[in-house]
């Protein structure tokens, strides 16, 4: 007889504000309703390391996304490309790859997100001495440009 296969429900909004209220890893405070939820709190990668204000963001049936409100890490890195993020401006921290399992719906954020947010910034610091990303992971393929063709009866620009 084969085993049943359960599927795990989804955590609510409502739930992970629970879970991310009650953990003292992220003290701070946040928001959950009908858009969704909004987390944030302050952390540092070690106890000498500089402080960091991240908010974690989750609209419904949507991956969370984690950004780093302060210190602008554009500003810290002196200017230089961030490594392993999704968005440069406003800097959102490449956690997972999507569609991967590697985080799910069912997972709570205080448990994941958090931690893995505080080891992100660790490697960023660790970054901004050796110019190395040594947090390894991958990024989803960026998109090619929309091309947009030339029609045979306009002129062909010279470059």
């Amino acid at each position: 007889m084969a085993a049943a296969i359960r599927r795990r429900r989804s955590l609510t909004p409502a739930q992970q504000f629970l879970n991310l209220s009650t953990n003292p890893i992220c003290p701070g405070n946040g928001a959950s309703g009908p858009a969704g939820l909004d987390w944030r709190f302050t952390t540092s990668p070690d106890p000498l390391g500089r402080l960091y204000d991240l908010r974690i963001v989750q609209a419904p049936r949507r991956a969370p996304r984690v950004f780093v409100d302060a210190p602008d890490l554009r500003a810290v890195a002196g200017g230089r490309k961030l490594p392993h993020v999704y968005s440069q401006s406003p800097v959102s921290l490449c956690l997972h790859l999507p569609g991967t399992g590697e985080w799910e719906p069912w997972m709570p954020l205080d448990r994941t997100l958090v931690p893995w947010s505080v080891l992100w910034l660790r490697y960023f610091e660790e970054w901004l001495f050796s110019d190395d990303w040594k947090g390894g992971g991958m990024h989803p393929p960026t998109r090619p440009a929309k091309r947009i063709p030339i029609r045979a009866d306009r002129p062909r620009p010279s470059f």
